[in-house]
């Protein structure tokens, strides 16, 4: 089974990669495939740099510099995404050959990259927004403000439910919504009762 797992960032889907991971399922998470691809694909990184001249420098990506631009104006953003789907979705398809019994794709553009055409279900984690705010905060050392305006660059919970097979709310601590997690992982058959 191929699971598609989508949500905004900062709304716990790492906790549920985790349960899956350790049930043996194939994780592939489609952020880090992307930064893996800046320092492997240089054509992706020569796309990026010729639609947003000056974020590349000797050679490397400055993360925050993009950010800076694609998530305070749209077209930018959707740009970026044309760029870098494809190359995201080829990856994913190559790794997938190996795939054990059970896979897991983890991708916010789940659906705009073509990904969930790939999945047998898919699965929503959303979270309340200052939850997300807080998270991101902590985990990446930004800003409230650059933290929201992440957040607002991206799709709402509503889009995320109207598109997926299941949702998993997290509004709770880390241990409840990781057995959460793992007891959907049940019901759809990944782990063993």
């Amino acid at each position: 089974m191929i699971l598609g797992i989508t949500g905004g960032t900062g709304c716990g889907k790492t906790t549920l990669l985790s349960a899956i991971e350790g049930a043996g399922g194939l994780v592939l998470d489609c952020d880090a495939i992307y930064h893996e691809l800046l320092t492997t694909n240089t054509a992706l990184l020569s796309a990026i740099d010729a639609r947003f001249p000056g974020v590349v420098e000797k050679g490397v990506l400055q993360r925050k510099k993009l950010g800076a631009i694609v998530f305070s104006d749209e077209t930018a953003l959707a740009d970026l995404n044309k760029i870098t789907h494809g190359a995201v979705k080829q990856e994913v398809l190559r790794r997938l050959e190996a795939a054990p019994k059970h896979a897991a794709i983890d991708a916010i553009a789940l659906f705009e990259g073509g990904l969930a055409e790939l999945c047998d279900v898919t699965v929503a984690v959303t979270a309340p927004t200052e939850d997300r705010v807080r998270r991101l905060m902590a985990r990446d050392s930004i800003s409230q403000e650059y933290a929201r305006s992440r957040i607002r660059a991206q799709h709402d919970a509503a889009w995320f439910r109207q598109r997926c097979t299941y949702v998993l709310e997290n509004s709770d601590t880390l241990d409840a919504f990781a057995t959460k997690c793992l007891a959907f992982l049940q019901d759809i058959g990944i782990i063993e009762s």
